[in-house]
Protein backbone atom coordinates (compact mmCIF):
# COMPACT_ATOMS: atom_id res chain seq x y z
CA UNK A 1 0.00 0.00 0.00
CA UNK A 2 2.78 2.54 1.05
CA UNK A 3 4.76 1.88 -1.86
CA UNK A 4 2.03 3.99 -4.09
CA UNK A 5 3.09 6.93 -1.83
CA UNK A 6 6.65 6.60 -1.79
CA UNK A 7 7.29 8.62 -5.34
CA UNK A 8 4.96 11.15 -4.00
CA UNK A 9 6.56 12.00 -0.87
CA UNK A 10 8.30 15.74 -0.63
CA UNK A 11 6.85 16.46 -4.12
CA UNK A 12 3.82 19.36 -5.15
CA UNK A 13 1.28 17.19 -7.30
CA UNK A 14 -0.92 20.04 -9.25
CA UNK A 15 -4.46 19.46 -9.64
CA UNK A 16 -7.77 19.52 -7.57
CA UNK A 17 -7.29 18.87 -3.65
CA UNK A 18 -10.86 16.14 -3.95
CA UNK A 19 -9.40 13.93 -6.79
CA UNK A 20 -5.42 13.62 -5.93
CA UNK A 21 -6.42 12.78 -2.42
CA UNK A 22 -8.70 9.98 -3.92
CA UNK A 23 -5.80 9.11 -5.88
CA UNK A 24 -3.68 8.41 -2.78
CA UNK A 25 -3.28 5.08 -1.10
CA UNK A 26 -6.11 5.06 2.34
CA UNK A 27 -3.87 5.31 5.58
CA UNK A 28 -0.88 6.19 4.20
CA UNK A 29 -0.43 10.22 5.52
CA UNK A 30 0.88 11.07 9.23
CA UNK A 31 -1.33 13.90 9.78
CA UNK A 32 -2.48 16.85 7.25
CA UNK A 33 -2.47 20.59 7.89
CA UNK A 34 -5.47 22.47 5.89
CA UNK A 35 -5.52 26.00 5.36
CA UNK A 36 -8.88 25.47 3.08
CA UNK A 37 -10.25 28.66 1.26
CA UNK A 38 -12.57 30.54 4.33
CA UNK A 39 -15.23 31.78 2.00
CA UNK A 40 -15.16 34.98 3.11
CA UNK A 41 -17.86 36.96 1.37
CA UNK A 42 -16.09 39.95 0.90
CA UNK A 43 -18.23 42.82 -1.21
CA UNK A 44 -16.83 45.81 -2.40
CA UNK A 45 -13.11 47.50 -2.58
CA UNK A 46 -11.66 47.66 1.14
CA UNK A 47 -10.13 51.23 1.57
CA UNK A 48 -7.83 52.49 4.40
CA UNK A 49 -8.57 56.38 6.02
CA UNK A 50 -5.84 57.28 3.65
CA UNK A 51 -8.09 55.81 0.48
CA UNK A 52 -5.11 53.53 -0.08
CA UNK A 53 -6.55 50.22 -0.90
CA UNK A 54 -6.07 46.97 1.33
CA UNK A 55 -4.51 44.24 -0.18
CA UNK A 56 -6.94 41.38 1.02
CA UNK A 57 -8.13 37.98 -0.26
CA UNK A 58 -10.60 38.65 -3.85
CA UNK A 59 -9.14 35.54 -5.48
CA UNK A 60 -11.86 33.26 -7.38
CA UNK A 61 -10.54 29.88 -5.15
CA UNK A 62 -12.23 32.07 -2.22
CA UNK A 63 -15.70 32.08 -3.50
CA UNK A 64 -18.60 30.03 -2.91
CA UNK A 65 -22.22 30.22 -4.74
CA UNK A 66 -24.18 29.74 -1.19
CA UNK A 67 -23.21 28.49 1.86
CA UNK A 68 -24.78 24.73 0.80
CA UNK A 69 -21.62 25.22 -2.19
CA UNK A 70 -19.05 25.83 0.55
CA UNK A 71 -20.50 22.88 2.27
CA UNK A 72 -20.53 20.19 -0.17
CA UNK A 73 -17.13 21.08 -0.93
CA UNK A 74 -15.91 21.07 2.85
CA UNK A 75 -17.38 17.68 2.90
CA UNK A 76 -15.97 16.38 0.34
CA UNK A 77 -12.26 17.66 0.89
CA UNK A 78 -12.62 16.21 4.70
CA UNK A 79 -13.33 13.04 3.06
CA UNK A 80 -10.98 12.52 1.15
CA UNK A 81 -8.46 13.46 3.92
CA UNK A 82 -10.54 11.30 6.42
CA UNK A 83 -9.49 8.34 4.33
CA UNK A 84 -6.11 9.37 3.34
CA UNK A 85 -4.89 10.01 6.90
CA UNK A 86 -3.65 6.84 8.90
CA UNK A 87 -5.78 5.48 11.87
CA UNK A 88 -3.61 7.25 14.36
CA UNK A 89 -3.22 10.30 12.35
CA UNK A 90 -4.33 13.62 13.37
CA UNK A 91 -5.53 16.83 11.23
CA UNK A 92 -5.40 20.64 12.15
CA UNK A 93 -7.72 22.80 9.63
CA UNK A 94 -7.68 26.24 10.37
CA UNK A 95 -10.17 28.89 9.71
CA UNK A 96 -12.08 32.23 10.93
CA UNK A 97 -15.41 33.15 12.06
CA UNK A 98 -16.66 32.61 8.20
CA UNK A 99 -16.06 29.44 7.78
CA UNK A 100 -14.89 27.58 11.40
CA UNK A 101 -18.09 26.54 12.51
CA UNK A 102 -19.53 25.16 9.46
CA UNK A 103 -15.96 23.13 9.21
CA UNK A 104 -16.31 22.33 13.07
CA UNK A 105 -19.79 20.79 12.43
CA UNK A 106 -18.65 18.58 9.41
CA UNK A 107 -15.83 17.63 11.11
CA UNK A 108 -17.88 15.56 13.24
CA UNK A 109 -20.39 14.46 11.36
CA UNK A 110 -17.57 12.33 9.76
CA UNK A 111 -16.50 10.85 12.75
CA UNK A 112 -13.42 13.21 13.65
CA UNK A 113 -12.82 13.65 17.45
CA UNK A 114 -11.82 16.89 18.02
CA UNK A 115 -8.93 16.86 20.69
CA UNK A 116 -8.45 21.08 21.00
CA UNK A 117 -9.65 24.17 19.13
CA UNK A 118 -6.75 26.40 19.55
CA UNK A 119 -6.77 29.85 19.17
CA UNK A 120 -4.00 32.03 17.23
CA UNK A 121 -3.70 35.66 18.89
CA UNK A 122 -2.35 37.80 16.10
CA UNK A 123 0.28 40.13 17.78
CA UNK A 124 -0.22 42.51 14.76
CA UNK A 125 -3.83 42.16 13.03
CA UNK A 126 -5.08 44.22 10.47
CA UNK A 127 -7.04 47.08 11.80
CA UNK A 128 -10.95 46.99 11.15
CA UNK A 129 -10.33 50.30 8.86
CA UNK A 130 -14.34 50.70 8.54
CA UNK A 131 -14.48 51.11 12.37
CA UNK A 132 -17.85 49.02 12.31
CA UNK A 133 -16.69 45.56 14.32
CA UNK A 134 -14.00 44.80 16.58
CA UNK A 135 -10.77 44.02 14.89
CA UNK A 136 -10.64 40.50 13.80
CA UNK A 137 -6.96 39.55 16.25
CA UNK A 138 -7.40 35.63 15.68
CA UNK A 139 -8.07 32.58 13.69
CA UNK A 140 -9.07 29.54 15.20
CA UNK A 141 -7.25 26.01 14.59
CA UNK A 142 -8.99 22.71 14.93
CA UNK A 143 -7.35 19.84 16.08
CA UNK A 144 -8.94 16.07 15.84
CA UNK A 145 -8.20 12.62 15.45
CA UNK A 146 -9.99 10.09 13.38
CA UNK A 147 -11.88 9.03 16.16
CA UNK A 148 -12.51 8.83 19.95
CA UNK A 149 -10.31 5.83 20.55
CA UNK A 150 -7.08 6.81 18.31
CA UNK A 151 -3.85 6.97 19.61
CA UNK A 152 -3.33 9.86 18.70
CA UNK A 153 0.20 11.93 18.53
CA UNK A 154 0.97 14.29 21.01
CA UNK A 155 4.72 15.41 21.75
CA UNK A 156 3.76 17.04 25.30
CA UNK A 157 7.59 17.60 26.52
CA UNK A 158 8.75 18.98 23.16
CA UNK A 159 5.81 22.24 23.43
CA UNK A 160 6.88 22.25 26.83
CA UNK A 161 10.16 22.79 26.21
CA UNK A 162 8.81 25.34 23.60
CA UNK A 163 7.43 27.13 26.62
CA UNK A 164 10.19 27.99 28.62
CA UNK A 165 9.33 24.48 30.70
CA UNK A 166 5.45 25.63 30.87
CA UNK A 167 2.42 23.52 29.70
CA UNK A 168 1.76 25.15 26.52
CA UNK A 169 -1.99 26.84 26.36
CA UNK A 170 -4.46 26.59 23.23
CA UNK A 171 -4.13 30.40 23.07
CA UNK A 172 -1.18 31.02 20.61
CA UNK A 173 0.45 34.85 20.30
CA UNK A 174 1.98 34.80 17.20
CA UNK A 175 2.92 37.69 14.53
CA UNK A 176 1.01 37.55 11.06
CA UNK A 177 3.61 36.11 8.39
CA UNK A 178 5.20 39.69 7.25
CA UNK A 179 8.96 41.25 7.09
CA UNK A 180 11.51 38.87 5.39
CA UNK A 181 9.77 35.58 5.79
CA UNK A 182 6.46 37.06 3.40
CA UNK A 183 6.69 35.88 -0.50
CA UNK A 184 6.37 38.95 -2.48
CA UNK A 185 6.24 39.20 -6.11
CA UNK A 186 6.80 41.95 -8.10
CA UNK A 187 6.37 44.54 -5.18
CA UNK A 188 2.70 42.45 -3.79
CA UNK A 189 2.20 39.76 -1.52
CA UNK A 190 2.79 36.70 -3.97
CA UNK A 191 -0.11 34.66 -1.72
CA UNK A 192 -2.82 36.53 0.06
CA UNK A 193 -3.26 34.18 3.04
CA UNK A 194 0.34 32.82 3.55
CA UNK A 195 0.98 31.44 7.20
CA UNK A 196 4.11 32.41 9.55
CA UNK A 197 6.58 29.48 9.31
CA UNK A 198 6.03 29.66 13.60
CA UNK A 199 2.11 28.35 13.57
CA UNK A 200 3.45 25.28 11.15
CA UNK A 201 6.44 24.84 13.40
CA UNK A 202 3.89 24.09 16.64
CA UNK A 203 1.50 22.21 14.87
CA UNK A 204 4.29 19.81 12.87
CA UNK A 205 6.62 19.14 15.93
CA UNK A 206 2.94 18.84 18.30
CA UNK A 207 1.64 16.14 16.28
CA UNK A 208 4.22 14.68 14.16
CA UNK A 209 7.62 12.66 14.50
CA UNK A 210 10.83 12.89 12.82
CA UNK A 211 10.34 11.13 9.48
CA UNK A 212 6.86 11.21 9.36
CA UNK A 213 4.78 12.98 6.31
CA UNK A 214 2.25 15.19 6.66
CA UNK A 215 -0.42 16.56 3.92
CA UNK A 216 -1.40 19.36 3.01
CA UNK A 217 -4.15 20.02 0.52
CA UNK A 218 -4.42 23.45 -0.17
CA UNK A 219 -0.17 23.89 -0.40
CA UNK A 220 -0.04 27.66 -1.52
CA UNK A 221 3.07 29.19 -1.52
CA UNK A 222 4.67 26.05 0.61
CA UNK A 223 4.70 27.02 4.50
CA UNK A 224 3.58 23.57 5.37
CA UNK A 225 6.42 22.17 3.30
CA UNK A 226 9.00 24.43 4.42
CA UNK A 227 8.55 23.88 7.86
CA UNK A 228 8.49 19.71 7.74
CA UNK A 229 11.89 20.17 5.79
CA UNK A 230 13.19 22.03 8.73
CA UNK A 231 12.15 19.69 11.16
CA UNK A 232 13.01 16.79 9.66
CA UNK A 233 9.66 15.21 8.48
CA UNK A 234 8.03 14.67 5.02
CA UNK A 235 5.03 16.48 3.45
CA UNK A 236 2.96 16.09 0.68
CA UNK A 237 1.65 19.25 -1.10
CA UNK A 238 -1.11 19.81 -3.37
CA UNK A 239 -2.21 23.02 -5.39
CA UNK A 240 -4.05 23.88 -8.41
CA UNK A 241 -2.49 26.89 -9.22
CA UNK A 242 1.13 26.59 -11.15
CA UNK A 243 2.05 30.23 -10.12
CA UNK A 244 1.99 29.29 -6.36
CA UNK A 245 3.76 25.57 -7.15
CA UNK A 246 6.70 27.57 -9.01
CA UNK A 247 6.59 29.74 -6.01
CA UNK A 248 6.65 27.00 -3.63
CA UNK A 249 9.12 24.77 -5.33
CA UNK A 250 11.79 27.88 -5.58
CA UNK A 251 11.27 28.38 -1.33
CA UNK A 252 11.87 24.35 -0.94
CA UNK A 253 14.89 23.85 -3.12
CA UNK A 254 16.62 26.56 -0.59
CA UNK A 255 16.01 24.90 2.49
CA UNK A 256 19.11 22.46 3.05
CA UNK A 257 18.09 18.81 4.42
CA UNK A 258 18.63 17.92 7.97
CA UNK A 259 21.48 16.54 9.68
CA UNK A 260 21.33 15.48 12.58
CA UNK A 261 17.56 14.27 13.39
CA UNK A 262 18.30 14.15 16.87
CA UNK A 263 17.94 17.95 17.32
CA UNK A 264 14.38 17.94 16.30
CA UNK A 265 13.53 14.70 18.92
CA UNK A 266 11.86 15.66 22.48
CA UNK A 267 11.97 12.30 24.66
CA UNK A 268 9.58 11.40 26.40
CA UNK A 269 9.62 10.94 30.03
CA UNK A 270 8.23 7.91 29.62
CA UNK A 271 10.54 6.49 27.09
CA UNK A 272 13.44 7.68 29.59
CA UNK A 273 15.54 4.61 31.55
CA UNK A 274 14.54 4.09 34.61
CA UNK A 275 16.93 5.03 37.15
CA UNK A 276 16.30 4.41 40.73
CA UNK A 277 17.57 6.56 43.70
CA UNK A 278 19.79 3.89 44.98
CA UNK A 279 21.68 3.59 41.31
CA UNK A 280 22.98 7.62 42.45
CA UNK A 281 24.44 6.08 45.61
CA UNK A 282 25.70 3.16 43.75
CA UNK A 283 27.73 5.14 40.85
CA UNK A 284 29.04 7.57 43.75
CA UNK A 285 27.09 10.25 42.64
CA UNK A 286 25.83 10.69 46.89
CA UNK A 287 27.48 9.03 49.75
CA UNK A 288 26.15 7.23 52.55
CA UNK A 289 25.32 9.94 55.06
CA UNK A 290 24.74 12.89 53.01
CA UNK A 291 21.89 15.27 54.17
CA UNK A 292 19.05 15.65 51.80
CA UNK A 293 16.84 18.88 52.46
CA UNK A 294 13.26 20.40 51.16
CA UNK A 295 13.78 24.23 49.37
CA UNK A 296 12.48 25.23 52.63
CA UNK A 297 14.74 23.55 54.53
CA UNK A 298 11.94 22.62 57.03
CA UNK A 299 12.85 18.66 56.59
CA UNK A 300 16.43 16.95 56.50
CA UNK A 301 17.00 13.27 55.52
CA UNK A 302 19.88 11.35 55.50
CA UNK A 303 21.01 9.11 52.69
CA UNK A 304 21.53 4.99 53.24
CA UNK A 305 24.09 3.14 51.71
CA UNK A 306 20.67 0.82 50.23
CA UNK A 307 19.10 3.48 48.63
CA UNK A 308 16.75 4.49 51.12
CA UNK A 309 16.53 7.66 53.64
CA UNK A 310 16.17 7.88 57.04
CA UNK A 311 14.68 11.25 58.89
CA UNK A 312 13.92 11.53 62.43
CA UNK A 313 11.05 9.63 62.59
CA UNK A 314 10.78 7.81 59.25
CA UNK A 315 12.98 5.76 57.22
CA UNK A 316 11.93 4.58 53.10
CA UNK A 317 12.33 5.72 49.63
CA UNK A 318 12.54 9.13 48.66
CA UNK A 319 8.82 9.76 47.60
CA UNK A 320 7.52 7.24 51.04
CA UNK A 321 9.88 9.59 53.38
CA UNK A 322 8.83 12.96 51.75
CA UNK A 323 4.98 12.06 51.98
CA UNK A 324 5.40 11.64 55.65
CA UNK A 325 7.26 14.11 56.64
CA UNK A 326 4.69 16.40 54.89
CA UNK A 327 1.54 14.56 56.28
CA UNK A 328 0.70 14.66 52.29
CA UNK A 329 -0.87 11.29 49.90
CA UNK A 330 2.24 11.56 47.67
CA UNK A 331 5.09 13.00 46.92
CA UNK A 332 7.79 13.40 43.96
CA UNK A 333 10.59 12.43 45.88
CA UNK A 334 12.89 13.47 43.15
CA UNK A 335 11.58 16.94 42.75
CA UNK A 336 10.98 17.58 46.71
CA UNK A 337 14.39 16.64 48.08
CA UNK A 338 17.17 18.82 47.25
CA UNK A 339 21.24 18.83 47.70
CA UNK A 340 23.48 21.79 49.43
CA UNK A 341 26.16 22.15 45.98
CA UNK A 342 28.35 25.06 47.10
CA UNK A 343 25.20 26.77 49.64
CA UNK A 344 22.49 26.35 46.56
CA UNK A 345 20.03 23.76 47.02
CA UNK A 346 19.39 21.73 43.61
CA UNK A 347 16.79 19.22 43.38
CA UNK A 348 18.05 15.62 43.67
CA UNK A 349 16.00 15.44 39.95
CA UNK A 350 19.24 17.19 38.14
CA UNK A 351 21.80 14.04 39.44
CA UNK A 352 18.85 11.34 38.00
CA UNK A 353 18.97 13.53 34.63
CA UNK A 354 23.22 13.51 34.68
CA UNK A 355 22.86 9.86 34.92
CA UNK A 356 20.24 9.38 32.29
CA UNK A 357 22.46 10.95 29.81
CA UNK A 358 25.27 8.99 30.81
CA UNK A 359 23.17 6.12 29.68
CA UNK A 360 22.21 6.85 26.99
Amino acid sequence: MLGGIKTKVNQILKGDCIEQMRSLPKGSVDAVFADPPYNLQLSGELLRPNNTLVDGVDDKWDKFESLASYDKFSREWLSAARDVLKENGSLWVIGSYHNIFRVGAILQELGFWILNDVVWRKTNPMPNFRGRRFTNAHETLIWCSKGQNAKYTFNYEAMKALNEDIQMRSDWLLPICNGSERIKKDGRKAHPTQKPEALLHRVILSSTLVGETILDPFFGSGTTGAVARKLGRNFIGIERDEEYIEIAKKRLQDIPKVKDVNLFTTPSKKTEPRVPFGSLVERGLLEPGTILVDQRKRHAAKVRADGSIISAEHRGSIHRVGALVQDAPACNGWQFWHLDVGGKLTPIDTLRQRLRAELH
